[in-house]
Formats: structure tokens, C-alpha cells, sequence
């Protein structure tokens, strides 16, 4: 059986890491590896590993498990290095959606498109791209597998500027599967879906029957016309426009489109994501005291390919994964090479390998095109800390309708986070 040493930066996360743990120690195909759990907030990490040395117990995984503060004394030896990182994640992104806001712009998330998802790019692509250049140095055959948002920005400043082997995994194309699925009546697990496109902007090619293989695309026509209309009205908008039904919801897509706010603006709940991290953080406590069982869902898969990459990798499997974020190179031959897009991949020992479905539908691919030179610019933006180029970025993005808005936006974020922004090549 091989082994390997797994790196996941930013385990102190108690909700993705709580995700992460359930895959990593409900399978035994990783038994005699090491997992190294890395966070600069020690307290979060000595829970979060306090948590993984139960769960190994538990499930008699087999891991042996390593915590450190220090990136750089974990990498040694890595083969896969899991990144969940994110820079003062509520406190900066709640004014990255109430800034634009206030200057008159109509947005969604404020997280992957529009002006947020360009402060987002310029503060994560400077970090991301140290924890690779640490790879580099320390583990340059390790593969890097990415959490973090914006997934596609990143996934493209790791395509362009590093020669490290990169993968960015969401669960979106589930969650449009699973909306294909209630409007059409039918169980989730007998809807089979193959998607391509962006991040958070793919599209559904195909949706079959599991069972039969039969085409489900006439079925999902017909019930959709009668369903409820209150539900996603933004994305089944695009899918009588464009034909094919999009991921991933109505607040992700709307940060691409100039028109992304009739699905909703109210932005993300951060009250809620607050209480639900103080109530996870509570439980995990409760757990660790010895007061509260393990609750069953921890014994459950998460929904997330991480460990499916790393198993399929490790173990030469041909592991099938529904969508990956990877630098294009043609994967899609109708948008640009030097763009990341998210399509199905394999992932075996000779590594990560794009599962092309062709060209995408004119319209389609002439919709995601305006958005890549969006995301191009603003990475180019980050990776140079260029003020310049950042204005270009958001004056060339369809969500924003106001150059005036656009400068004032600019000074006020720019300084919020200049602690973060600087040059990376």
C-alpha cells in the first residue's frame, strides 16, 4: 500500500476542515500516511487536532498526524499540500460586498465577480503564490489542491506564473444537479450531469439517467415550465436563453452578470455564518470534553473530491472527478487557452487529466468569454500590485455600470487592503 505525506494548510477551519476530516478518516486507502495540519491561529489548530487524533482513534485510519504554526517546517516531504486559506475572511469580504454597494453597484456575493471578486484576487493571489514558491523550494512533485476562492483567479495565477501541478475543487456542479433533480421529480443519485465552463459558471452539457443512460434534458424542459417560479428564477432565466441548465445558484452566477442582481443582492449571511461557527466550535469542544458523541454525519462523506484526487493519484485508480478547476490549454478549445475553467478530470499516478466535452455552445462560451478577460486582468492586476491595472479590471467587468463608482471603489479598497497587496513575480 503507498503512502504519502498529505500538508492541509488552513486546518484550522472548523467547518471546511470538519469537511475535510470526515473524507480523510472515513477511508482506509491512506492508512500509514502522515497529516500535517497547518494554521497561524494555534488555538484553532490544537482543537482542530485534537479532533483528527480522535477521529483516527475512532476510525482506525491510520494516519500519523503532525500540527505546526510553520508552513515552510511542513512542506518537506509533502505529496499532496490541501489549501483552505483565506485572509480575514468576513471582516474584509462583508466590505467588499457594502463598499461597491454604497457607490451605486448592483451585485450578489461580492466573493468571485465584480469588485469583490477583484479584492479577493488581489489579497489571496499573493499568498497562494508564496505557499507555492515553498512548494518549489521544499516539494516540487508535491500537487497542489485548492479550496481557497476565488478558485478559477487562482487556479489561473497557478497555471501562468508556477510550475507546480495545481487542481481548484468546488462542489457547485452537485448543487445543480441537485436542483435539476427536485425540479424534475427524481432522487439525486439516479441523475448523472456533465458539466463544463467557469467556476461557479458551468454548465450542465449533459443530464442523463443513471439507471438507463436516457436523455433528461425533455423531462427537465417540461416539469420546469410548471415549477415553482420563486426558484432560481436567475438561472432558469439563462437556461431558456442558452439551453443548458447552469451552476451553480443564483447568488454564484449572479457575480458574472450585469443583470446578476434580479436573482437577489441581500449578499452573503454573515450573522449566520458567525453562529454557526461559534455553534460548530461549541460542538467540536463538547466532543473533545468528552461530553457530546461524535455525531454520525462525521462518519459521512463531505461531497468534496479532495481525497478522491489524492486516493486516484496515490493508488493509480483512473478516479473519476465531476469537475476540477485547470488551467485550460484547450480543454475548452472555444475559450482561451490561458484561462481556467472547470471540466471533469481523472487523476491517476501519471496525474491530473482534463476530460474534454468539446466546444461549448456559441452563446454560451461567448458569455464566459466576456468574463475571462475580466478575470485575466485581474490577476494580472494582483500579481503585478497594480493599481492601473486593477481600474482596467473593473471597468471591463459587466457588473460595474459606473466609472466614476469604479475609481471611488478603487481608493477606498485598495487601502482597506494594501496590507495585502504586493508584487509577486
Amino acid at each position: 500500500m503507498n503512502t504519502t505525506k498529505i500538508v492541509f494548510i488552513g486546518a484550522g477551519s472548523m467547518s471546511f476542515g470538519v469537511s475535510m476530516f470526515r473524507d480523510l478518516f472515513g477511508t482506509r486507502e491512506l492508512a500509514g500516511s502522515t497529516l500535517c495540519l497547518v494554521d497561524i491561529n494555534s488555538e484553532n489548530l490544537e482543537r482542530m487536532t485534537a479532533l483528527a487524533h480522535l477521529l483516527n482513534k475512532e476510525t482506525g485510519a491510520g494516519y500519523k498526524i503532525e500540527a505546526t504554526t510553520d508552513r515552510r517546517a511542513a512542506l518537506p516531504g509533502a505529496g499532496f499540500v490541501v489549501n483552505s486559506i483565506v485572509v480575514e475572511r468576513n471582516r474584509l469580504w462583508k466590505m467588499d460586498f457594502e463598499v461597491p454597494k454604497k457607490y451605486g453597484i448592483r451585485h450578489t456575493l461580492g466573493e468571485n465577480g465584480g469588485p469583490g471578486g477583484l479584492f479577493f484576487t488581489l489579497r489571496t493571489i499573493p499568498l497562494i503564490l508564496d505557499v507555492v514558491r515553498d512548494m518549489e523550494e521544499l516539494c516540487p512533485q508535491a500537487v497542489f489542491i485548492n479550496f481557497s476562492n476565488p478558485e478559477s483567479r487562482i487556479i489561473l495565477a497557478l497555471g501562468k506564473y508556477s510550475r507546480i501541478a495545481c487542481i481548484g475543487l468546488c462542489h457547485g456542479i452537485f448543487m445543480a444537479q441537485a436542483d435539476a433533480a427536485r425540479i424534475m421529480g427524481l432522487p439525486q443519485e439516479n441523475v448523472d450531469v456533465w458539466g463544463a465552463g467557469l467556476n461557479h459558471f458551468q454548465w450542465l452539457l449533459h443530464i442523463r439517467q443513471h439507471d438507463t443512460g436516457q436523455d433528461l434534458y425533455p423531462l427537465l424542459r417540461e416539469k420546469e415550465r410548471t415549477y415553482d417560479p420563486a426558484f432560481m428564477p436567475l438561472t432558469r432565466r439563462l437556461f431558456h436563453t442558452f439551453g443548458k441548465y447552469p451552476s451553480c445558484s443564483d447568488d454564484h452566477l449572479g457575480e458574472y452578470l450585469a443583470y446578476g442582481w434580479e436573482g437577489g443582492e441581500e449578499g452573503y449571511d454573515f450573522e449566520a455564518d458567525e453562529q454557526f461557527r461559534l455553534v460548530l466550535k461549541g460542538r467540536i469542544e463538547a466532543v473533545l470534553a468528552g461530553t457530546d458523541p461524535l455525531p454520525p454525519e462525521v462518519f459521512e462523506p463531505s461531497g468534496e473530491s479532495g481525497v478522491a484526487v489524492i486516493t486516484g493519484m496515490l493508488h493509480n485508480k483512473k478516479s473519476f472527478i465531476e469537475a476540477g478547476v485547470i488551467y485550460n490549454q484547450g480543454a475548452i478549445p472555444n475559450l482561451p487557452a490561458d484561462l481556467a475553467v472547470e471540466v471533469p478530470v481523472v487523476a491517476d499516478a501519471a496525474g491530473i487529466h482534463p476530460v474534454s466535452l468539446g466546444a461549448l455552445p456559441g452563446g454560451i462560451a461567448r458569455l464566459l468569454s466576456m468574463q475571462a478577460s475580466v478575470q485575466q486582468l485581474a490577476v494580472e492586476a494582483a500579481v503585478h500590485a497594480s493599481k492601473e491595472l486593477a481600474l482596467q479590471a473593473l471597468l471591463i467587468d459587466p457588473v460595474v455600470n459606473s466609472a466614476a463608482a469604479a475609481e471611488k471603489i478603487l481608493d477606498e479598497l485598495w487601502e482597506v487592503n494594501k496590507p495585502y497587496i504586493r508584487r509577486c513575480i
